[in-house]
């Protein structure tokens, strides 16, 4: 079988899988796996594979077939122009947190010192220390695989000398303040989980998406103490979801914040809470 004839059988494998791009997901599994990009795909398209190819091949496209995402399968995902492995206790990052990104890099004065609330990947915070040279990190996660994750990706960004990942139940056990802190808590509702689409509900891990009755407990829960762990005027941030931005800003309100604000994502979308402490 020639590596076009492969492309073909594959491209109808995921169709018939109900992929959302399966063109794009069949060249992009089939160039990893054979270790050629878009380029040599096409320059290769005649070429014969062997039986060892067609295997590996075969495996990668029967995992997407099961609706496990490509960056799950390839193992790492872009996030701000950086690449962060994944792993099974992280959270796969998505373009609608650079929002959040975004947000705090607005902020002025320049932040020295972050903490991160269930940092997964570390996406969020690492992403930050890559553009605020000066400052230092501290992350955590409930999950000690996240933390694994998270630390190396920060080594294989060249930031490890400049942020701890460490595991931990949210603020338990923390004593220091910060400049600034950010979040992407769980807040799918509960009974909404059944409902995602498969690539998030049966991969992405049920600690990093479920955030109760209503989806809303990691904000009842956290907002109230984050002034604690703050410097004066420091930053907190919070990712949210769909229609949750007046309720966590109320939250804010309720908890003696000043400067409270709503952040949209590229899709109009309010995905992002911001608040001053006093």
């Amino acid at each position: 079988m020639t590596l076009s004839d492969y492309l073909a059988r594959a491209i109808e494998q995921l169709k018939d899988a109900f992929v959302d791009t399966p063109q794009l997901d069949a060249r992009l599994l089939v160039g990893h796996g054979l270790g050629l990009d878009r380029a040599q795909l096409l320059s290769q398209s005649q070429r014969v594979l062997t039986d060892s190819e067609r295997t590996i091949l075969d495996a990668l496209i029967l995992r997407r077939s099961q609706r496990e995402s490509v960056a799950r399968i390839i193992g790492a995902r872009e996030f701000w122009s950086l690449n962060f492995g994944l792993n099974e206790a992280t959270l796969e990052p998505r373009p609608d947190s650079e929002t959040l990104v975004e947000a705090v890099l607005s902020f002025s004065p320049q932040p020295s010192r972050i903490l991160d609330l269930g940092a997964g990947t570390g996406c969020l915070l690492l992403s930050l220390l890559h553009e605020r040279p000066n400052a230092t990190g501290l992350g955590i996660d409930i999950n000690p695989r996240a933390v694994e994750q998270a630390t190396a990706n920060a080594l294989a960004l060249g930031l490890g000398t400049r942020v701890h990942f460490r595991q931990g139940n949210w603020t338990a056990g923390i004593t220091e303040e910060f400049d600034v802190i950010i979040s992407n808590p769980p807040y799918i509702p509960a009974t909404n989980i059944p409902s995602l689409m498969p690539e998030v509900r049966d991969y992405d891990p049920i600690l990093a998406l479920d955030g109760g009755a209503d989806g809303q407990d990691p904000y009842r829960f956290l907002i109230p103490q984050l002034a604690h762990f703050l410097i004066p005027q420091g930053l907190v941030a919070l990712e949210i979801g769909i229609g949750q931005a007046l309720y966590v800003a109320d939250l804010f309100k309720q908890a003696g914040f000043q400067n409270i604000a709503i952040h949209k994502d590229l899709g109009g979308i309010e995905r992002c809470v911001t608040a001053a402490a006093k």
